[in-house]
């Protein structure tokens, strides 16, 4: 698979075109309205006055509205720490499957969704490892687009446990493992950390959270919570799409089917359990529902069963393995410390 992930982007030279035009307005109308207050023609000395205030004012307006690309460039200049890449090796099929050149990329995608999103436990302690899981639960399933960025979320929650629809984790009926949604919900995500981590634990139970959550960002990123994510369907795959959920969340109301009974809540439901599936077994998914397999490679533009081996694992590394930094030492006396 070739991707550029969500770094190199046509956003970046967009803002940068739309920072240069706004900047060159504030100082065309900053200087126009300090010569409109000359009565008479200014000296050389009024003239560079002028000029330099409206740099001065022009500038700090540049610096502004480019601020998320200039510090993306300082990340993308940074190593990736190699403890984190022993998480991904460990934890992360998906990583772990991808070429060379590829898990550069999702690595960077990795640091900058740390770096620009916010991610906090809430009455547990988090670390590096809960802040991989979480970010790569978000870059998986949007690894194929040049162009996606998360607008509609800022801000990540990590809970001790499940909670309820109160976001209680203590007593009563608490089901519920992750949370997006409007309201006082907006731009902000809610995830189980047990479930966050068991998600990646087991590669093929076709469940995991974290890809689950983001999927519903994707799909309410048009503005419509409704199983249809516009902006990456193309228009002539919409139809058979809704029809392939129809049909399928009637047989799952029948007992017909083995995809999570969960996705016959409603459509959006089931295209986040759909593409659970799709991320965790896409071989065995594409061998019992090719159709359904079919419509989902349309929408993520990646076919994972040409480079998701169906006998792979997480990478078991012992702590009297070679490091996996490469170093020529063992993995318990160097990044496993």
């Amino acid at each position: 698979m070739k991707s550029k992930g969500i770094i190199y982007n046509q956003s970046q030279k967009l803002a940068y075109k739309y920072a240069y035009f706004i900047s060159a307005f504030v100082f065309i109308l900053t200087a126009t309205v300090l010569f409109g207050i000359q009565k008479n023609n200014p000296d050389v000395l009024s003239f560079v006055a002028i000029i330099i205030v409206a740099l001065v004012l022009a500038y700090p307006v540049f610096l502004l509205l480019t601020s998320k690309y200039r510090q993306r460039k300082k990340i993308m200049g940074t190593p990736f720490p190699i403890a984190w890449r022993s998480v991904l090796l460990q934890k992360v099929v998906f990583y772990q499957s991808l070429n060379e050149i590829d898990k550069a990329l999702f690595e960077k995608d990795v640091q900058i969704f740390i770096a620009e999103k916010r991610i906090m436990g809430i009455n547990t302690s988090i670390d590096d490892t809960d802040k991989l899981l979480v970010a790569s639960s978000a870059i998986i399933p949007i690894f194929g687009f040049v162009e996606w960025e998360y607008n509609n979320l800022n801000e990540v929650l990590i809970y001790p446990a499940s909670f309820d629809t109160e976001y209680e984790t203590q007593g009563g009926d608490k089901r519920i493992l992750g949370m997006v949604g409007n309201g006082v919900m907006n731009n902000l995500m809610i995830l189980s950390q047990p479930a966050l981590h068991a998600g990646f634990q087991n590669a093929k139970d076709k469940k995991n959270v974290g890809i689950h959550e983001f999927v519903h960002l994707i799909d309410m990123a048009d503005g419509v919570v409704d199983g249809v994510p516009s902006l990456l369907l193309e228009n002539q795959y919409a139809i058979p799409w809704l029809n392939r959920i129809e049909e399928e969340i009637e047989l799952i109301k029948d007992g017909k089917s083995d995809i999570n009974p969960y996705g016959a809540t409603n459509k959006a439901e089931f295209f986040s359990v759909a593409s659970e599936s799709f991320f965790e077994n896409p071989i065995a998914m594409n061998r019992k529902f090719p159709e359904l397999y079919a419509l989902l490679v349309k929408i993520f533009r990646k076919d994972l069963k040409t480079f998701l081996n169906e006998t792979i694992r997480p990478a078991k590394i012992g702590r009297n393995s070679p490091c996996v930094c490469n170093s020529g030492r063992k993995f318990k006396h160097c990044c496993g410390k």
